[in-house]
């Protein structure tokens, strides 16, 4: 009995630190009210993240998306095959711990800093 009750004790404390840190979690409006578009790769200057925050990238589906790459395809401005692609317009992504890669695979889109890094300490 006293095994069980300890074991439930556990679980309930787990869950406790489980739902602060989703409470925790916040959410970025990628560029603000201007949205995924151009001339963003400076975006999160000045911000802070953390893991679990949720990045909100805002477009016109049919203008541009979201890939999430690599550190060389950021820095290429080349997703690799198996890049997770997001073309819905209105993309929620949850950050993973450390650096988070972002860009826009249509045509010289990347290059006119349709791209962004993340980090999430």
């Amino acid at each position: 009995m006293a095994r069980t009750i300890l074991c439930v004790t556990l679980m309930s404390f787990y869950l406790l630190v489980s739902l602060i840190n989703v409470a925790r979690s916040a959410e970025f409006i990628v560029g603000g009210a201007d949205g995924w578009t151009f001339d963003k790769e400076n975006w999160p200057e000045g911000k802070s993240f953390k893991p679990g925050d949720v990045l909100v990238f805002n477009y016109a589906p049919e203008e541009h998306n979201v890939v999430i790459v690599d550190a060389a395809g950021f820095n290429s401005c080349t997703p690799a095959a198996n890049s997770t692609v997001y073309t819905s317009g209105n993309d929620r992504i949850t950050l993973a711990k450390g650096e988070n890669y972002f860009l826009c695979s249509f045509p010289d889109h990347c290059v006119s800093g349709m791209r962004i890094k993340v980090n999430a300490a």
